[in-house]
């Protein structure tokens, strides 16, 4: 039995507010031991949520673009929904209740995904591709909203450290649908379960993070932790690229466009050049918007169809780690033009 193509026909994008330039935190700057590290080189901008706006607010206005090409009944008529968001606006459950709702739609399936952080558009896509060709429905929706930089980073304390500097906000759906127009190649995801526990929140005293008490939580990095996740993340992105396209028959350096997280300068360089690609061939945006997490895939692929760098026919790897290297993951995808 042959299995039926699924393609990503489509992304749209939304990015709030006006940018943000890195002189905003030299209002706030204090003395952190990690200000010079690599991990923190700051972008030129950033974008922030405003004060009130919420990830359902970004989700609906980042699919205003998918209604404007397709029509809101393609949005209507969506069977499966997935959505991932950095800083839920309720702690106890996902938003894909309320962005459907939203979005007009009554989807047979909406699942939540927290585990792919950065990643997450990869193995949206993996998850979408399988219950499509499965038969669970004909058109699937990734919603991807990043809305910690103006939330958790921008708390009085946090945006004094280093780490505040990087991050952007922005959010991004995917139209994945029954077709042969942009094919979804493969997909690889990989788990590495004993990384999960690396990353962690530092917060003043001994308090859980839902406890009542003094100070801000932000991330708790070390010199340490860091040296271990630039290693993780330079080995694990290529990899899971590499294992692509061994699949797919195609040379890491042959392909047309390559499209990662971008959590900083570093990590865009070493990726591109493990994979023999250079830099024309590499989206990247990270002085316009920073480290965009889990949205940054989908808005630098968006970024590349706008520019006109992604052309018909190009063959595209989209490929990410997460958190601290617990779960990485790459995609392949044959452009097949917005139709």
């Amino acid at each position: 039995m042959t299995t039926p193509a699924v393609s990503l026909i489509d992304v749209s994008t939304y990015l709030p507010g006006d940018p943000i330039g890195v002189d905003y935190y030299s209002h706030f700057a204090g003395s952190d031991d990690l200000r010079d590290n690599l991990m923190f080189r700051a972008p030129k901008f950033r974008h922030h949520v405003a004060e009130d706006e919420t990830a359902t607010d970004m989700i609906e206005r980042a699919t205003a673009g998918l209604i404007e090409r397709h029509g809101h009944d393609v949005i209507a008529d969506v069977d499966v929904l997935i959505t991932h968001v950095q800083q839920p606006d309720m702690p106890f459950y996902g938003g894909g209740g309320a962005m459907a709702h939203r979005l007009g739609m009554r989807p047979d399936y909406v699942l939540d995904l927290s585990n792919g952080g950065c990643a997450v558009f990869v193995l949206g896509l993996q998850v979408a591709r399988q219950m499509l060709a499965s038969g669970a429905g004909r058109t699937a929706l990734i919603a991807v909203a990043q809305n910690a930089a103006g939330q958790v980073f921008d708390q009085p304390g946090v945006r004094r450290k280093a780490q505040a500097v990087v991050p952007g906000d922005g959010a991004a759906v995917g139209l994945v649908t029954l077709s042969d127009q942009s094919p979804i190649l493969d997909v690889e995801c990989r788990n590495y379960g004993e990384y999960a526990g690396d990353m962690t929140l530092a917060i003043d005293g001994t308090r859980k993070w839902w406890q009542p008490g003094p100070g801000e939580a932000s991330i708790g990095f070390t010199e340490t932790k860091i040296t271990k996740v630039l290693a993780r993340g330079n080995r694990q992105v290529p990899e899971v690229a590499l294992a692509v396209c061994d699949r797919i028959g195609v040379k890491s350096k042959d392909l047309d466009l390559l499209v990662t997280n971008q959590p900083n300068r570093v990590f865009l360089r070493n990726w591109r050049e493990a994979l023999e690609l250079p830099k024309e061939r590499h989206v990247d945006t990270f002085n316009d918007c920073g480290n965009l997490f889990a949205a940054g895939i989908p808005i630098n692929f968006d970024r590349a169809i706008s520019d006109g760098t992604l052309k018909t026919g190009d063959v595209v790897m989209m490929a990410a780690f997460a958190h601290a290297g617990d779960f990485a993951g790459a995609a392949a995808i044959k452009w097949g033009g917005r139709g």
